[in-house]
């Protein structure tokens, strides 16, 4: 599954983006779809995901209530609107997939396709 992450850019402090995943050969609507983030000389953490079928989501709780992940599926998309955006959360955000998966996991050794991350830098 070849995974492209787009959309990213610079903001200031209370800033909002949407960055998107698009997926090259499949479809998206048949895998959970994550987010995960990571900051510069800091492990890759989880921020927040949609489950296949029942389009369930789930956030960490550093970016519950101002981050929100959706799927178009006519677009064969999924997305992640970041609102209130804050200094700390700048970052590279990838989307991934597992190859196959049967709940949402929030850890990154379960997915097995990523995009190519995009960067998201907010001032202050």
């Amino acid at each position: 599954v070849q995974l492209q992450a787009y959309g990213g850019g610079v903001v200031q402090a209370g800033g909002s983006l949407r960055l998107s995943c698009t997926a090259s050969g499949h479809t998206l609507s048949n895998y959970h779809v994550a987010w995960f983030r990571q900051a510069p000389g800091k492990a890759r953490e989880f921020v927040g995901a949609i489950s296949r079928i029942t389009s369930n989501t789930y956030y960490a709780p550093s970016v519950r209530y101002r981050f929100t992940v959706s799927r178009d599926n006519a677009e064969n998309a999924v997305y992640l609107q970041v609102d209130s955006l804050k200094p700390e959360d700048t970052a590279v955000y990838y989307c991934a997939v597992p190859e196959r998966g049967s709940y949402v996991s929030n850890l990154p050794r379960d997915y097995d396709y990523w995009g190519q991350g995009t960067q998201v830098t907010v001032s202050s």
